[in-house]
């Protein structure tokens, strides 16, 4: 007779079109949770995640949002487009050298990547890339000319099997974290097509990025803004004028371009299409002091005003997942954690 193990993998990925506070949310779980590795998939370092702690604010585009939690070994999954040139500076700056580690099968994005995404003007002014050159580098990966993390020679210290790795840890019992990047809207199938990212970026991308098998994973944790963003160009269904957001208070930049966020009412159609392609289990909300400013800052469901907590019952309903994560502020000490009473 086996002996029964008990695993969990949880992956966390963005709902609407990305900037969903995702890294908050990861970074969370990590210091509550006490995961052995947090893995990144996605796309590449076209996408950042921000992490407030305290007075200091981190923006990372390679390492994942969960460096915060020290005793935490950290990933990047072999289906991920890596950079040296920002996985050197954020290693530096982070102070992560000696647990960071990067499958050897990941795609290299060279120097004339960048400079093709960036003079490409279909590219660059019609979908709106970042210029990171993720595109042209999944081009080169599809027709098998692009280099590998293990041909690079400084790489060489930081290469291991990340499916090898998490498996092992999952089959020891441990608690293994998956992050995505980007957002459901932009998923090269699942998008609002061409203006899209290079990739699929829904849940079953970021478990495959890790070569981790469905069946081994427990939790799909999907990430909402009460009022959802969108950087660069393409469709919005419920994007409201600039002069609205601002009004609102609501005045965002994107963590790579830099670019100002177009900003939207709540989509409910989306929103619960979106948790069923990803098949999530559980929903976080961001943002909902922006849904009324008096909740900012709360620890307990019992601080959100009237005007919050209508707004998560009607979200819950229109998605059909319930929400067990609010965020009421970027710093990762605000947020409610409702995730023992499900």
């Amino acid at each position: 007779m086996l002996l029964e193990i008990t695993m969990s993998c949880t992956i966390i990925v963005g709902g609407f079109f990305g900037d969903e506070g995702k890294g908050k949310v990861v970074a969370h779980i990590a210091n509550k949770d006490h995961p052995s590795i947090i893995s990144r998939g996605g796309v590449g370092p076209n996408a950042g995640h921000t992490v407030k702690v305290g007075e200091k604010e981190y923006g990372v585009r390679m390492i994942p949002s969960g460096f915060i939690y020290n005793n935490a070994r950290l990933c990047i999954g072999s289906g991920v487009l890596v950079d040296p040139r920002v996985f050197f500076q954020e290693v530096e700056v982070l102070g992560v050298r000696d647990r960071i580690f990067v499958d050897g099968r990941c795609s290299i994005i060279e120097e004339e990547h960048i400079a093709r995404d960036k003079g490409d003007s279909y590219l660059a002014k019609t979908i709106g890339s970042t210029g990171s050159g993720c595109g042209p580098a999944n081009v080169d990966r599809v027709m098998r000319i692009a280099r590998q993390a293990k041909d690079v020679p400084e790489l060489r210290d930081y290469l291991t099997d990340v499916s090898l790795d998490i498996n092992t840890s999952l089959d020891s019992g441990d608690f293994v974290l998956l992050e995505g990047t980007q957002g459901f809207g932009i998923s090269l199938y699942f998008g609002t097509y061409p203006f899209v990212t290079s990739k699929d970026t829904s849940a079953s991308q970021i478990a495959a990025d890790n070569g981790v098998g469905p069946t081994k994973i427990d939790e799909v944790i999907t990430v909402f803004k009460a009022y959802p963003t969108r950087v660069g160009e393409g469709p919005f269904g419920t994007e409201m004028s600039r002069e609205e957001s601002h009004r609102l208070g609501i005045e965002e930049f994107g963590t790579v371009t830099h670019r100002e966020r177009r900003i939207g009412v709540w989509d409910a159609g989306m929103a619960k299409y979106s948790a069923m392609v990803n098949g999530a289990t559980q929903v976080a909300i961001t943002g909902i002091d922006h849904v009324d400013p008096d909740c900012f800052g709360a620890t307990s469901y019992d601080q959100l005003s009237k005007k919050a907590r209508e707004f998560i019952n009607s979200a819950e309903n229109d998605i059909g997942v319930p929400v067990t994560l609010i965020s009421t502020g970027p710093d990762i000490t605000q947020i409610i954690d409702l995730r023992d009473e499900i």
